[in-house]
């Protein structure tokens, strides 16, 4: 009897440790992607899109899809507005593409429906397989690399030249005050200081309060939420019309590789693989992911996808839904704090995106750069989307280039017959 009573004096216990375990794996990896809360509102404003409004929109999308995630697969994996779409939305889609923002919604949510059809009907997998590796590599590459380059325009670091497109700019106080955060971040990184990113962006807030250029809020709390300046404001008829497929088509594969890439890495952290290296409850995360942009699109943000940063969060023990939902409770409970996030100046956000840039970078190492056939695709991914400053046009030269190598070399044979659709929808982008 005694026995008896030990052991289940012992299984109490472990759950006691588990649920303490699983609930501070996910208050980690709220502190790592809690910069979004602070980065996303500002890329979207560049839009014309209301910032407040997208404070409180960025915590209810990343808090209702992370609890989402929690409760019907049960994995750690936490989501939120997916940092490489939304600069695409804004800066591609609506600032280069000139097309309306409640028009650009319309756009995130027919990608999404065709993004949860193609996951429905197994076409996703098959679409992905379709590309080698290295070009998928070579996206996150130069989606990094455009980050960067925003993040370091939003510091002030790189600013216009009429002679040269672009220059070195002056080290003003705010500049200094931008690279201040930006060392904070990189230090605390080095020591492997969770949430680096968050300090290093509340950190030169300090510095600007402390010196003037910003100003404390009246209200440190807020429970007037307001999100009607961008709920429900999508154009969805003005979507399927004018000729935006190619924005569609770009967003949709944006979203596609970036949450395939991001769940396949945090599954096999959280240790979500079966004997035969299969993914568990993939399509259960592939779904809810598609899910959570259609969600976005009516609560007025770029696509919502998995985030990297979960993985910050199994490092610490997470292994069950418990840790995406305590972050995603996490989230929720941030939107109380919109006037002290509504004072954070975009330097002071600038040199987070620089460190996620950083982060997705680290993809170059895994382009096979022996095989030419590869190389100059992978290269012409990186290099057009930062220059051209657009990630579709990037990907739509990449795939291009790459099936027209192996034409002209003679090794046609060895492309999938789904690249060959890839093919021709990057040369319709172009035509529309």
């Amino acid at each position: 009897m005694n026995t008896q009573n030990n052991n289940i004096a012992a299984s109490a216990g472990n759950k006691a440790v588990n649920n303490k375990t699983e609930v501070l794996a996910g208050a980690t990896t709220f502190l790592t992607m809690a910069y979004i809360i602070f980065v996303h509102p500002d890329i979207l404003a560049a839009a014309g899109m209301d910032r407040s409004a997208l404070i409180a929109v960025t915590c209810i999308a990343a808090g209702i899809a992370s609890i989402a995630t929690g409760l019907i697969s049960k994995t750690p994996i936490a989501m939120a507005p997916g940092m490489g779409m939304n600069a695409y939305f804004a800066y591609s889609i609506v600032l280069g593409d000139k097309v309306a923002w409640p028009t650009a919604l319309g756009i995130v949510f027919v990608a999404g429906v065709l993004f949860l059809l193609l996951t429905l009907i197994g076409i996703r997998q098959k679409l992905v397989d379709a590309i080698p590796r290295s070009l998928v590599f070579a996206i996150s590459v130069g989606i990094g690399l455009f980050i960067t380059f925003m993040g370091l325009s939003k510091i002030g670091v790189v600013v216009s030249d009429p002679a040269t497109l672009v220059t070195a700019g002056e080290l003003t106080p705010t500049v200094l005050i931008g690279l201040a955060g930006l060392l904070v971040m990189v230090v605390l990184e080095q020591k492997n200081i969770r949430g680096s990113l968050l300090i290093g962006i509340i950190f030169a807030t300090l510095l600007a309060v402390i010196f003037g250029y910003s100003k404390l809020p009246s209200t440190w709390v807020t429970f007037d939420i307001d999100i009607s300046a961008t709920a429900f404001k999508l154009d969805i008829l003005g979507a399927l019309k004018g000729g935006l497929f190619g924005s569609i088509f770009a967003l949709m594969f944006i979203d596609m590789f970036d949450s395939i890439g991001t769940v396949v890495a945090c599954a096999h952290k959280a240790e979500l693989v079966d004997e035969h290296g299969r993914i568990q409850k993939i399509d259960q995360l592939l779904g809810i992911d598609a899910a959570a942009t259609i969600l976005g699109s009516f609560l007025g943000t770029s696509p919502v996808t998995a985030y990297i940063e979960s993985g910050a969060g199994i490092e610490q023990g997470g292994r069950t839904g418990r840790t995406a939902v305590t972050a995603g409770v996490l989230f929720l409970l941030s939107i109380i704090f919109i006037p002290v996030i509504g004072i954070v100046p975009g330097y002071a956000t600038g040199p987070a995106l620089v460190m996620v840039g950083l982060y997705m970078m680290r993809e170059v190492t895994k382009i096979d750069f022996s095989r030419m056939d590869e190389a100059f695709p992978s290269f012409i991914i990186v290099v057009m989307i930062a220059l051209s400053y657009s990630i579709s046009t990037g990907l739509a030269f990449g795939f291009i280039s790459f099936t027209l190598l192996k034409i002209a070399t003679g090794k046609f044979r060895e492309l999938h017959p789904a690249m060959w659709v890839i093919f021709v929808l990057s040369v319709i982008f172009f035509v529309v």
